[in-house]
């Protein structure tokens, strides 16, 4: 008969009585968006996914508002961003910065839906300066 170890799957290790098997999976846990997502190691790329990509909430919902906000300074409602962030009692400064996201490539917004951004880009970085060129966008949000 063989032993308790050799019966272990590779990667995994059985106790000496055989009742108790270990197995350890690399990973890292970062939140995203309000949910906690599972990082797969570096250069494990070729392991398979049994998770599909989601979007970052945070930054959906920030796309969101940056349209509807477009929207009513467009229609006329408000005349200005000051008197639009008094009426969301928020800062002028906050919203003139998410009013940027509606310039954003519809590729890139596709991508934002679709969860398919490289990983450490979110809403912090688009919160920054960001390009009014699509082609510029392209090369900074790859």
């Amino acid at each position: 008969m063989k032993s308790a170890a050799k019966l272990a799957p590779k990667g995994a290790t059985l106790s000496p009585d055989g009742k108790t098997l270990s197995v350890f999976v690399p990973m890292t846990l970062r939140r995203r968006g309000g949910r906690k997502l599972i990082i797969r190691p570096e250069g494990a790329d070729d392991l398979p996914s049994s998770t599909t990509a989601r979007p970052d909430n945070a930054l959906v919902k920030a796309i969101a508002r940056a349209h509807r906000w477009k929207r009513m300074l467009d229609s006329g409602k408000y005349a200005s961003i000051r008197e639009l962030a008094e009426a969301e009692k928020i800062s002028d400064r906050y919203l003139a910065r998410l009013l940027q996201l509606t310039l954003l490539a519809p590729d890139i917004i596709e991508r934002i839906l679709d969860g398919r951004l490289p990983k450490g880009i979110g809403l912090a970085q688009f919160m920054e300066p960001w390009p009014a060129v699509w082609k510029e966008q392209r090369k900074l949000s790859r």
